[in-house]
């Protein structure tokens, strides 16, 4: 009896002992489990997804993203990556629960085992509960952690199916290399689709989730090869794969490519910056980077190249006709054995790759001697090769020295240049009669630029250029450089007159003038390139001469008021100041923004829009954004019951009558072929029209033109203005570099001619004149009038009157024009 009393005391202490620790452990569960994070939501999840931005023909220009991550659903995913991570996270991850108890079991008895060896523990967390832990905790480690974890796994185990699980899980894990999930991943490491990983890649991706770093490819390369391999063995305890597939993968080198992370197609940094800055300003930076943007841009490759190919060539070029030799980049205190490393930490221009930095190891009379900048593995270690060139005398002849007691004198050694231990740039010779190891000394040039290439119809920018290298400086001079055009915002002085009365006959006087500036100002007194004068002078002559004070005085005659409206149609300027030296150009304004109204020309008048993006989907694949806003409301047939063809509907503003456009496209012809550019331009070949520009001092030089095809914008100055010497204008510097572009970018275009509108007479004149003349004679061109003109018996000549205040008259008499009122002769 006692016994049984005693046991019973026993029993009811334990009762309440056991109730107690239930109590304690409930208050403790209902603490941590109140303010768990719902798991429902993960069936909302959209993950943070990089944006990938592509050229025109769908080749990948850049992706941006603050976690490098391509989503991919389950079914998009091959059966050898998944089962490549189940085998090394997870292998009972589609019979379990959310919990693992066996694998539990087995971690526990390993890590016993393991006891004082130096081994890292092993976990025992399901694919489950690491989801729980990535997506709804923190990566504390602590024991309410993992209880909050395993209870989540349950619950999300209740909430998804277990495709859904792995499917956040594989595009969510963190694999190293900047890469979230799967998808990435394989770019980063290998170049290619998941679809395209061997098994040893898919095993090596699947070895990383545990310490990424730990097992980076060229830091701990046999390691990582070890655990790949521990992998592959998993894999084949599992069943999943076969014996001699095993061993084959595990006999592999790693073989990690890195891809690039720049933009991915050469030349294009500043192009796909300034996508990068234009989807930024629309979404946000927030959708920048994390929305999964498709943007489809108007990029040309093959343009692009060529653009920064011609703007490169035509900056080093002047470079080194006036700039003058600046000296090395840097001075290696010792180049006494192996120099390899000393030269390979002075940094580099990484988007000029036709240029290398070198080393000078010695100089003799006719030639220097110069080690060649080592290359970088693709483990990121320098490679043990040295390669040693030459660099003529006659390839340094340019490297007079800008500074200095030697300067402007002749270079008669390489000595009077270089140095052993300099560190310059250098580029392989194209001569093929120089030998393989020859190259030219070159240097970055002080100077800059930009070019901008447009389809003149659409305002797609097919091409942009914003200086010599993005490397150097990220200033997009073709976009955010606002420079005085000078001459070549005179087409548009010439169009308001155009398509107000004037003709290309009407005759303007080119002779002194003064124009008030206001009390307590001197009179402005404008100058022709030249300080000549020439008298009475048709428009054609005047723009294609680019006389500055007939504009001035045509641009008096209309009223500048008219000029302002005229530039903001056209979009160069948004509120011109409406006073007389506007007209020359002393407005500042950009190179994309010049291009886009000279496009407005070359297509007949039409407004365009200059873009650089085509088309940005977003992570679902829906169009968020268009560029073209034509109509077209039968577009969408679906099938075709003999209906008309689908008509595009343009609704663009018509801001230049295009009567106008083509009077104003064959005097910019007449540029080209007789006038301020006819050395350079006209050595294309193919129909085009175009204008320089020079400014004061020759402190900016433009040449803006097109073909009936391509729009092109080009200007060259200094970052800070400042004068470019004497005889640096737009037809020196910039027009050659647009020439440079066109033969290449018109090789195989047919040269179609201009098209003429419709009721537009051509009729043949006198080019000097503007007098009607016979056609076929000597210096006869055909011009365009509208309806209701036609070159003129008399006329007056604007800006001038004879005696008496009568305007002069200007009459024919054999082929030529007599001033009445002055005798003077044109």
């Amino acid at each position: 009896m006692v016994l049984v009393r005693f046991f019973g005391y026993l029993f009811g202490i334990g009762t309440v002992f056991g109730l107690a620790v239930a109590l304690v452990l409930f208050v403790y569960l209902s603490k941590l489990t109140g303010d768990l994070p719902d798991t429902s939501t993960l069936k909302r999840y959209v993950p943070p997804v990089m944006t990938r931005v592509h050229a025109a023909d769908g080749r990948l220009l850049a992706e941006y993203a603050r976690e490098r991550r391509l989503f991919l659903p389950i079914q998009a995913i091959p059966d050898l990556v998944k089962n490549a991570f189940l085998s090394a996270e997870d292998k009972s991850f589609y019979s379990h629960f959310g919990i693992d108890f066996q694998g539990i079991g087995r971690a526990i008895v390993v890590n016993v085992r393991n006891r004082g060896s130096g081994r890292r523990l092993v976990g025992a967390s399901t694919i489950t509960q690491q989801v729980a832990k990535n997506f709804l905790l923190t990566n504390e480690v602590s024991i309410d952690r993992k209880i909050k974890e395993a209870i989540l796994s349950l619950r999300i185990e209740q909430t998804l199916t277990k495709d859904q699980i792995l499917e956040l899980y594989l595009n969510e894990i963190y694999l190293g290399l900047g890469a979230y999930g799967v998808a990435a991943a394989s770019l980063l490491y290998f170049d290619k689709s998941v679809h395209e990983l061997t098994l040893a890649e898919a095993a090596y991706l699947a070895a990383l989730p545990k310490a990424p770093n730990n097992y980076h490819p060229f830091r701990f390369t046999e390691r990582a090869i070890e655990r790949r391999n521990w992998v592959i063995d998993r894999m084949l305890e599992d069943g999943r794969i076969e014996f001699a597939d095993a061993e084959a993968a595990k006999a592999a080198s790693l073989d990690v490519v890195p891809r690039k992370r720049a933009a991915q197609i050469a030349a294009s940094e500043y192009f796909a910056e300034e996508v990068r800055r234009q989807v930024g300003e629309i979404y946000g930076e927030e959708r920048l980077y994390e929305g999964g943007l498709s943007v489809r841009t108007t990029l040309d490759p093959t343009l692009q190249a060529e653009a920064r190919k011609a703007l490169m060539d035509g900056l080093v070029a002047f470079d080194q006709t006036r700039g003058g030799w600046r000296g090395p980049v840097a001075q290696l205190d010792s180049i006494e054995g192996d120099w390899g490393p000393s030269l390979a930490e002075v940094p580099i221009l990484g988007d000029v790759p036709e240029w290398q930095l070198a080393v000078v190891l010695s100089t003799s009379d006719s030639e220097a001697q110069v080690g060649l900048r080592p290359s970088r593995l693709v483990s990121g270690a320098l490679s043990s090769e040295r390669e040693t060139v030459v660099v003529p005398l006659d390839l340094m002849k340019w490297a007079k020295a800008a500074s200095g007691p030697r300067r402007g004198a002749q270079v008669r050694r390489p000595s009077d240049v270089v140095e052993p231990g300099d560190v310059v740039y250098v580029e392989k010779s194209n001569d093929e009669e120089a030998g393989p190891n020859t190259y030219h000394l070159r240097q970055v040039p002080e100077v800059s630029g930009a070019i901008v290439v447009m389809d003149p119809y659409t305002g797609r920018v097919l091409a942009l250029v914003g200086g010599f290298s993005f490397a150097q400086s990220e200033f997009n001079r073709a976009t955010q450089a606002y420079r005085q055009p000078g001459s070549s915002f005179k087409p548009f002085v010439y169009s308001a007159a155009l398509d107000n009365g004037y003709t290309p006959s009407s005759v303007v006087m080119d002779a002194p003038i003064e124009i008030s500036q206001g009390p307590g100002l001197p009179p402005w007194r404008p100058q022709n390139y030249g300080g000549k004068f020439y008298g009475p002078s048709t428009l054609r002559v005047g723009i294609e001469r680019s006389r500055n004070v007939m504009t001035v005085r045509l641009a008096k005659d209309m009223g500048m008021p008219l000029v302002a409206e005229y530039a903001r149609r056209f979009g160069i300027y948004d509120k011109l100041q409406p006073v007389l030296s506007m007209s020359l150009g002393a407005g500042e304004t950009t190179v994309l923004r010049m291009t886009t109204a000279y496009s407005m020309i070359a297509n007949g008048g039409r407004q365009v829009k200059p873009t650089l993006i085509d088309r940005v989907q977003d992570r679902f694949g829906k169009t968020i954004y268009k560029h073209d806003e034509r109509i077209c409301e039968t577009c969408q047939a679906s099938s075709w019951s003999n209906q008309d063809e689908p008509e595009l509907v343009d609704n663009r503003e018509q801001v230049l009558d295009p009567m106008t456009a083509y009077q104003i496209t064959s005097m910019m012809e007449g540029v080209v072929q007789r006038g301020t550019a006819r050395r350079s331009v006209s050595t294309v070949g193919k129909p085009l029209a175009g204008k320089t520009g020079t400014t004061n001092d020759e402190r900016d030089a433009w040449f803006v033109g097109f073909s009936p095809e391509l729009a092109v914008g080009v200007f060259i100055g200094y970052d800070t203005p400042r004068p470019m010497g004497r005889g640096a204008t737009g037809g020196q510097l910039s027009a050659p570099v647009f020439t440079e572009f066109m033969k290449v970018a018109l090789a195989d275009s047919p040269g179609v001619p201009f098209k003429v509108p419709q009721g537009l007479n051509l009729v043949p004149i006198n080019v000097r004149t503007g007098l009607s003349a016979s056609a076929g004679g000597n210096g006869v061109i055909l011009e365009g009038f509208k309806p209701g003109t036609a070159p003129p018996d008399s006329y007056s000549v604007i800006g001038f009157e004879g005696d008496m205040g009568r305007p002069l008259a200007v009459t024919p008499e054999a082929n030529r024009a007599v001033v009445t009122g002055t005798g003077g002769l044109y």
